[in-house]
């Protein structure tokens, strides 16, 4: 009885029992920032892109053009396979202006990128006129691989501005340390314009069979020429087999309809 009366008295010192816990909701993470996102996915191209950079401006200058040279032209042309393609001219013995034509026949293409993605640049006249010049097949692809216009817009000044800053370091850092190897000879790297440019048209080449027969075409009579015309004129009139390529699509066209 008395363990009872004891048992069943509360002393005013007792611990009163916690409330009940809420339920908790599950914690949602904070959305990463969209810049960061598309900072991180161009961060690739970037690198790759400087590594180019830096074997185009080692390379332009052992093979004996100034310095000055490969950095203005990054500056001003900014257009690797372009440039690449000019430089290799010029470094054939071939004059400026075989060397520009031949850049500005491989830079021709960027006229339809420029129409893909004239409503993402923006309509001010400077943003135009800057993001022409930002135009590139990585910057284009990547702005236009976005779901939504804005997005677009954000990736094609993330991945165009980056790019060329990239670029640029990268040919700065080529040429000077390109201007302390000395003979190019002696490294091998006379033979790193052709090689870049192969790399530059394998893919093309493997994947349709028409650009490998234009290709092959545009070999035999560069071939055929190079005896008997200066340095530099080969690679233009390699070009005329691209008529094959225009041929083919015209037969294709008249046989769909």
């Amino acid at each position: 009885m008395a363990l009872s009366i004891v048992g069943n008295m509360r002393s005013p010192y007792r611990t009163p029992p916690p409330p009940p816990t809420p339920p908790t909701r599950p914690k949602r993470p904070y959305p990463s920032s969209p810049y960061r996102a598309l900072v991180r996915d161009s961060s690739l191209v970037w690198l790759a892109s400087g590594i180019v950079g830096l074997s185009f401006g080692a390379v332009a200058v052992t093979g004996g053009l100034p310095l000055w040279v490969p950095v203005v032209m990054s500056l001003v042309v900014y257009a690797g396979s372009a440039q690449f393609s000019a430089v290799g001219v010029l470094l054939a013995g071939g004059g400026p202006l075989a060397a520009a034509a031949t850049g500005l026949l491989l830079n021709t293409r960027t006229a339809a990128f420029s129409l893909a993605v004239a409503e993402i640049i923006g309509t001010g006249r400077a943003a135009r006129l800057l993001g022409a010049h930002l135009v590139t097949d990585e910057t284009v692809a990547f702005a236009l691989a976005q779901p939504d216009p804005v997005r677009r817009r954000r990736a094609f000044w993330i991945s165009g501005l980056g790019l060329f800053a990239v670029w640029n370091a990268g040919v700065l850092i080529g040429a000077l340390a390109g201007s302390a190897l000395g003979d190019t000879a002696r490294w091998g790297l006379d033979a790193a314009f052709p090689a870049v440019l192969v790399a530059l048209v394998l893919p093309a080449l493997r994947a349709d069979a028409t650009v490998r027969r234009c290709a092959l075409l545009g070999a035999a009579l560069a071939l055929a020429v190079t005896p008997a015309v200066p340095a530099g004129v080969p690679v233009l009139i390699a070009l005329a087999g691209l008529l094959l390529h225009r041929r083919r699509r015209h037969g294709n066209g008249e046989a769909a309809a």
